[in-house]
């Protein structure tokens, strides 16, 4: 593996494709923190636009709350760093995008803007997805990653990869 997981991120990527490949989805994503590093890892895989339909990079709040539906009063009690506004940004990229499957992240990569309730390393990842007639599922975790912002968000994509993997795994084609 490369020092900085890109090769991690390439298999899991790939993996990933093949999953919605068997299953007959598309993936999207909604990301703050990651400024689109989920959507670059990929599209970085060659046949990605067979499963991939579009990414929503939503860094400012606005952007959250007008084009992704999140609730304005959560974003003012809770913070865009919560588990109410990345479930609502996975569930509105989902809505937007003609997709079966979407991960939304939230989070604080630093070097600055932490704090003792939620320190710099703190991200809210959500995984959401439908299947047909299936009711629309949403999963969400909050994890904590150490290191540089660049290693929080590579770590971040890591996760997302991985937990998008999971929904796609626990379904038969």
């Amino acid at each position: 593996m490369t020092e900085d997981g890109s090769e991690q991120r390439r298999v899991l990527a790939a993996e990933l494709g093949e999953e919605l490949t068997r299953l007959g989805w598309k993936v999207t994503t909604a990301e703050s923190c990651t400024g689109g590093a989920i959507a670059a890892a990929i599209t970085a895989i060659a046949g990605s636009s067979v499963w991939f339909d579009g990414a929503v990079v939503s860094y400012a709040d606005r952007i959250k709350r007008s084009f992704l539906g999140v609730d304005q009063h959560d974003l003012d009690t809770t913070g865009a760093v919560s588990e109410p506004v990345v479930r609502q940004m996975a569930v509105g990229v989902l809505n937007r995008l003609d997709a079966n499957l979407a991960v939304a992240v939230s989070g604080i990569a630093g070097p600055d803007g932490g704090s003792d309730d939620k320190p710099v390393g703190t991200v809210w990842i959500a995984w959401a997805h439908v299947d047909g007639q299936e009711p629309l599922s949403v999963e969400a975790r909050q994890l904590h990653f150490d290191g540089s912002r660049a290693e929080i968000q590579a770590q971040t994509v890591v996760e997302a990869l991985n937990g998008l993997l999971a929904v796609t795994r626990s379904h038969p084609a």
